[in-house]
């Protein structure tokens, strides 16, 4: 009598159902945990930004609301093209030669990112769940509406 060698439908659906269980657990923990690099991501940038402003603002005697200025000027303040989505955010200056405003708002949110944060020239980054950020809003590592 000759012995077959091999695994059975039955073992190779078993190690099929485990694989899917793991996969089930482990996916939404990825996307959770890309979302907040991407939040931290985007409290970097806006840190760099309010950097690159007071540089500029030293300079020139005046804070600047384009990107352009920032990016464009010799020496530069600031490097890269900040006009698309960098990390799942999208970065916009605003504000007068006295005080900036820049806000990062996620390009998709709930999937880029679930906050909105704000700064301007006195440099405290502020943020909102679910929406844009600005000067109203709680200073991140406060809790909101305290």
């Amino acid at each position: 009598m000759k012995k077959n060698k091999g695994f059975t439908l039955i073992e190779l659906m078993i190690v099929v159902a485990i694989i899917a269980i793991i996969a089930a657990i482990a996916i939404p923990n990825l996307l959770r945990s890309r979302m907040q690099s991407n939040e931290s991501a985007a409290i970097g940038n806006l840190r760099t930004i309010v950097g690159a402003e007071v540089a500029y603002h030293a300079a020139n005697y005046q804070y600047t609301a384009s990107f352009d200025d920032l990016t464009g000027s010799t020496p530069t303040f600031l490097d890269g093209d900040w006009a698309g989505v960098k990390s799942g955010y999208n970065y916009t200056l605003g504000g007068a030669a006295t005080n900036f405003t820049a806000n990062a708002d996620p390009a998709d949110l709930g999937v880029t990112g679930n906050k909105g944060f704000f700064t301007d020239a006195s440099g405290v980054i502020r943020f909102v769940d679910g929406g844009a950020a600005d000067a109203t809003s709680p200073p991140i590592g406060e809790a909101a509406g305290v």
